[in-house]
């Protein structure tokens, strides 16, 4: 199967990455963010924390309390759902000095590797990003990195591409892609195609991610051949090792999570996944005239329309995924089925930015 094309390098930086001219360039960047959950108790303990110490209390929705706090140099928000979300230039001594010996009662802030060591070992991270997106096509990343790499990123600040702006996004991916001995591949399809295969009887999207998947790491593993890889969890079902072991990869095992972003190699390929992403959108958005908004909220159906009214509704198809519920309801809005015959989906796509 040659549908889909394949973005890939090796790319291999000729010196040493850019340090900032202070002497202190060498030193890791402390936090200046962090998030954690709590149960109940540990709340309370926190709370009491912060009315201890005269924090200046302030409203943020869906908190039940949330403080600012100029002598810590950080604000904390308790969020209903048992988040805490801690933010400024003191978030690293507090969580070290206050919030892991006072309310946790567990020093994990600086002890990766003793409480993490598989993710300094060798090893390589897929995810992907579009999945949720009715514009821009669906893209398939695997990094393979080793602990020197890990290092560096984490340092620059990688982490999951869900917690950044794109600005940092951009940043990270070319860090991460400039990284000496770091293999990256990308694998995608152009609009056009993805709406042809997602047509066809028996089509689905899980399938073809699966697809996307395997052929980004069986070509990751040609280039740089390690015992296993770690995937963002987006099925139950073994769809991807399925696909490996069509590709005759062996000797390697794939293991699968949620949320395993928290993974540093995992978190590199949410980034430069999403980095693809923004580029392919840039490019479809100069092509139809207007930034394109991604998601698939009410602003996404209004840019739908608005390609239809301006370049016909066949037109639709190359820039939106047309297998959403999203797409049949615009098109059946603009009276529009009779020429383009969209079937209601049974089911609803989009669960998330990636």
């Amino acid at each position: 199967m040659q549908i889909l094309f394949v973005l890939s390098a090796l790319f291999v930086a000729n010196g040493s990455m850019p340090k900032k001219p202070d002497a202190d360039s060498d030193q890791p960047k402390k936090l200046s963010s962090y998030t954690i959950k709590l149960d109940d108790s540990q709340m309370e303990a926190l709370h009491a924390i912060c009315k201890a110490r005269h924090w200046d209390p302030f409203e943020v929705a869906y908190t039940r309390f949330a403080y600012k706090a100029e002598s810590a140099k950080i604000n904390l928000s308790a969020y209903t759902s048992g988040k805490v979300v801690i933010a400024g230039r003191g978030t690293e001594d507090f969580v070290r000095d206050v919030l892991e010996p006072e309310v946790t009662k567990a020093a994990k802030l600086g002890y990766d590797e003793v409480l993490h060591p598989d993710w300094f070992e060798a090893h390589a991270g897929l995810d992907e990003s579009g999945k949720g997106d009715f514009f821009g096509p669906l893209i398939a990343a695997t990094v393979i990195g080793q602990k020197s790499m890990i290092e560096a990123w984490r340092k620059a600040g990688a982490q999951d591409s869900k917690k950044m702006s794109e600005a940092k996004i951009i940043e990270l991916d070319h860090i991460i892609r400039n990284t000496h001995g770091v293999v990256v591949k990308v694998c995608f399809c152009g609009m056009p195609k993805y709406n042809e295969l997602m047509a066809r009887p028996r089509a689905n999207l899980n399938l073809l991610l699966a697809w996307q998947h395997a052929t980004a790491l069986s070509q990751a593993l040609v280039e740089k051949p390690v015992k296993w890889g770690l995937l963002d969890q987006f099925t139950e079902q073994p769809l991807v090792q399925r696909e490996l072991a069509k590709k005759k990869v062996e000797n390697f095992e794939l293991r699968m999570r949620t949320k395993a972003e928290s993974d540093p190699v995992v978190a590199a390929a949410s980034i430069v996944a999403r980095a693809e992403f923004v580029r392919q959108m840039h490019q479809l958005s100069k092509q139809f005239g207007e930034k394109l908004q991604k998601g698939a909220g009410p602003l996404v159906k209004a840019q739908a329309h608005a390609i239809i009214n301006k370049l016909g509704v066949h037109a639709l198809k190359d820039y939106a995924k047309l297998h959403f519920r999203t797409a049949y309801e615009v098109v059946k809005e603009a009276g529009k089925l009779g020429e383009l015959p969209l079937p209601e989906p049974k089911e609803r796509f989009g669960f998330g930015r990636d």
